[in-house]
């Protein structure tokens, strides 16, 4: 996504649950961040919608099949990082088969978490995003460098407003 001279890079996380627990996979060997716990996530490809990139991902990184009755966009974060980011936060509620490391380049765990009990090698924003959607708040920002930090664009809240249309209810 580009906007001006900025170029804003798109990811989804997919947020599993099951029995009270939440998936995480530990990063490895990627360059950026390994050893962190995340949820299967990934930059969304071509034209692909947050919910098919999860469910990509979800094929690749943790050999599963998520339907996709059901999945909804449960929040939207504008993350600096190593380079910027729209990141959309996906609920799946039915899925076949068992979460495993399937990228093994990639990844090297693959584990069930308490929600309350995260690890502590996971990655920083993950319990606030989580937090945040806990209190059905639909958007948020990580990481803005202070020097950029100015009252926001107009556009964007124009922006967030579309993106909710384009969305499951949140609520």
């Amino acid at each position: 996504m580009s906007c001006g001279n900025k170029e804003a890079h798109l990811a989804c996380y997919l947020i599993l649950e099951k029995d009270g627990k939440l998936l995480l996979m530990r990063r490895f060997g990627t360059g950026w961040e390994d050893g962190s716990y995340t949820m299967i996530s990934g930059h969304l490809e071509g034209n692909e919608t947050p919910a098919e990139g999860a469910i990509r991902e979800a094929r690749e990184e943790a050999g599963i099949e998520v339907h996709a009755e059901g999945m909804k966009v449960v929040h939207i974060l504008h993350r600096y990082a190593n380079r910027e980011y729209i990141d959309f936060f996906v609920t799946a509620v039915k899925w076949d088969g068992e979460p495993r490391v399937n990228e093994p380049n990639m990844c090297d765990d693959v584990q069930w978490f308490d929600k309350d009990k995260l690890p502590k090698e996971t990655l920083p924003y993950i319990p606030i995003i989580l937090e945040k959607i806990s209190k059905n708040e639909f958007y948020s920002e990580y990481g803005r460098p202070q020097k950029q930090k100015t009252s926001a664009h107009p556009k964007v809240h124009q922006n967030v407003q579309q993106a909710r249309l384009f969305c499951s209810d949140p609520l």
